[in-house]
């Protein structure tokens, strides 16, 4: 893969999907053994994997919860990419919309500031770190903005 393989697999086929609600799709980038660690703040490490064990988190669940809940939009990346290590970086905003059908819908609105760190394996995504900050919550339930894993 080169800079612009990168580039699609984050923006098109992993992001795009998202904001899609395509789930089939999300997965299909990410390899078999993938994890995801999500990190907000001192808030404990969130770990979800593509193959749990018992009492795991699996993946698709954090999808579904987010798509059933809000329309996602992701725009302003920036990547940071070193092919030959199969590593990507890519800084960018989320909008996160709640549907209003969702339990959030009172929430209104959400603006994230992100910054995910891709393990590529071939064309698939193995391991991905989430950093992300919540500049709206300012202290109002700032650990889960968007209601996962629920409490």
């Amino acid at each position: 893969m080169d800079r612009s393989d990168y580039v699609n697999l984050v923006e098109n086929r992993y992001f795009g999907s998202v904001t899609a609600a395509e789930l089939d799709a999300v997965c299909a980038c990410f390899t078999a053994d993938a994890v995801i660690t999500i990190l907000h703040g001192d808030n404990p490490p969130r770990i979800f994997k593509a193959s749990p064990a018992a009492g795991e988190a699996p993946m698709r669940d954090f999808w579904a919860h987010l798509c059933a809940n809000f329309h996602g939009r992701f725009t302003q990346f920036e990547h940071f990419i070193d092919v030959d290590a199969g590593r990507c970086a890519a800084t960018f905003t989320v909008t996160l919309s709640p549907k209003p059908e969702s339990a959030y819908a009172a929430r209104g609105v959400l603006t994230l500031r992100n910054c995910n760190f891709f393990w590529i394996r071939g064309d698939r995504i193995e391991r991905m770190t989430v950093y992300y900050a919540n500049p709206d919550s300012a202290g109002a339930g700032a650990g889960k903005p968007t209601g996962y894993p629920p409490t």
